[in-house]
């Protein structure tokens, strides 16, 4: 840590709060100066600054890092920085044409960081269904859902098809994609050896893959575990780093095992890292492959387990899971993959979250209107939008829950979690993300202050609130929310991307 003879003159000092840095071990009162979007002191004495925010009482730490949102406009994002949010990557899905993606993130402005993987569907549905995938700047879910239901790009490809998958990733990569983002679990029929022959891409290219696992079920075969071991046995196979999203959801009632497995291979030195989000239920298309009515029971799910979002309605019945699947394949529905109100779902759930190097990511999702549209960015948000409770509170829900209710975790390993690991799990690609995660001299001026008493959810799967008990939130040195108000114009949000481009 860097030392000064005297206290450097800085921009804005925040005053007399717990300061919490997850990777020197920091926890103790300081004030932190803040100069030119970077931290220039954490000292005991107050710097000299141009303005002192006292903030005693309350906790300073690195703003958290979202490896999974697929919420990139400017209103799902200004919902995640209410919840303490400072980076949000769309890696799960991902985006194509990537260039796009950013420079229309950049040109609009956004009120977090933001960035982008290279999209696997998106290059299938590129060379098997010729569709012309144009960047709407919401990092590619749209087109997703718009083209999801196109007829060839969920079955193999060999040969030259192939070739020219992995080449536009390859493409997306030299234009900064954060790695290769896999929605493997909507194409499940796509053949074992792509996925190989995309995680050798990875690892020659020096990025991660990010993967929406093959398989979700509980019976065997096509199970999650034999889906959560073809992530593992990639890593082994090629040297790669694969990333399992959403543990919590994909491994259904396997936990308890592919915990063991992902345990074991990381202590064979396999770089396989995870993420969950502490909800029981999740958000997807109703079109997705693991949504059809005979796939449902093997997940433990039926019908009824889905809330279509455009009318509100959960689906009565097989005759109408499929009229909706038919008729709007891309809609957006919650499923109910645990009971949160059962103690021993509950449990599987915190078992999920509690796996040793497990980062908290939302798989926050875009707003829409009553009807069903997505809704175009617009603040506040009218009454009657809705998305998933986890786009709006995943992390304090995180605090709340497994810090103070529960004591599952302690506040700095929470910070950690929800900050420097995500950071961590993108440094060798992403060098720019050693100045996250931290709070210390040379680091981001990106923080979150909350009072760890209070910092609570508010959003519901009936109703969408924004979080409680996160008093600011900077970005790159400039406040996104003061005193627990979100500021709608502010734009510091800045492009992360990988060392390729």
């Amino acid at each position: 840590m860097t030392t000064y003879d005297e206290p450097p003159r800085c921009e804005l000092a925040l005053s007399g709060a717990r300061v919490v840095d997850p990777e020197s071990g920091l926890d103790a009162v300081r004030t932190v100066g803040i100069d030119g979007g970077r931290i220039v002191a954490v000292t005991e004495s107050p710097p000299r600054a141009v303005r002192t925010l006292d903030v005693t009482g309350l906790v300073v730490a690195p703003g958290f890092v979202d490896l999974h949102s697929h919420a990139q406009g400017t209103t799902g994002l200004q919902l995640q920085a209410l919840d303490g949010v400072t980076t949000a990557l769309e890696l799960e899905a991902g985006a194509l044409p990537v260039a796009g993606s950013y420079a229309v993130a950049a040109e609009e402005g956004r009120p977090i960081n933001f960035g982008f993987s290279a999209s696997w569907t998106g290059a299938r549905m590129r060379v098997l269904d010729g569709v012309d995938l144009q960047s709407d700047g919401r990092g590619g879910l749209a087109a997703f859902a718009a083209h999801q239901d196109g007829p060839n790009w969920r079955r193999p490809a060999e040969g030259p098809e192939l070739s020219r998958i992995l080449g536009a990733l390859e493409e997306a990569v030299g234009e900064g994609a954060i790695g290769i983002g896999v929605l493997l679990g909507y194409a499940p029929d796509t053949g074992r050896a792509e996925y190989l022959r995309l995680a050798g891409l990875a690892q020659r290219l020096g990025v991660p893959t990010f993967t929406h696992a093959r398989y979700g079920a509980h019976r065997e075969p096509h199970g999650s575990l034999e889906a959560a071991l073809e992530v593992i046995s990639a890593a082994a196979g090629t040297g790669a780093h694969m990333h399992l999203c959403h543990l919590n959801s994909t491994s259904n009632r396997s936990i308890d095992a592919i915990a063991d497995a992902i345990d074991s291979a990381r202590g064979y030195g396999l770089r396989v890292t995870t993420e969950a989000y502490p909800y029981g239920a999740g958000s997807t298309v109703i079109g997705a492959a693991f949504l059809d009515p005979e796939e449902l029971a093997a997940h433990g799910m039926s019908p009824c387990s889905l809330t279509y979002l455009a009318t509100g309605e959960r689906i009565a019945d097989e005759a109408r899971l499929r009229e909706l699947r038919a008729a709007d394949p891309g809609g957006l529905v919650f499923l109910r993959f645990l009971d949160e109100d059962d103690d021993a779902d509950l449990a599987l759930l915190r078992r999920s979250l509690l796996l040793s190097d497990t980062a908290i990511a939302t798989d926050a999702m875009p707003l829409v209107k009553p009807g069903g549209e997505v809704a175009a960015d617009v603040w506040p948000v009218p009454p009657g939008y809705a998305t998933h409770p986890r786009s709006a509170g995943c992390y304090a829900r995180t605090f709340r829950w497994l810090v103070r209710e529960t004591g599952a975790l302690t506040l700095t390993e929470a910070v950690r979690r929800c900050s420097l690991l995500p950071a961590q799990i993108l440094a060798d690609a992403v060098p720019s993300m050693a100045a996250k995660g931290r709070v210390q001299p040379g680091a981001d001026a990106d923080l979150v202050v909350f009072d760890p008493d209070t910092i609570t959810d508010r959003a519901t799967y009936a109703a969408l609130a924004p979080s409680a008990g996160i008093h600011h939130v900077l970005v790159d040195g400039q406040f996104v929310v003061r005193d627990g108000k979100l500021l709608p114009d502010a734009r510091p949000g800045r492009p992360v991307r990988a060392s390729a481009a």
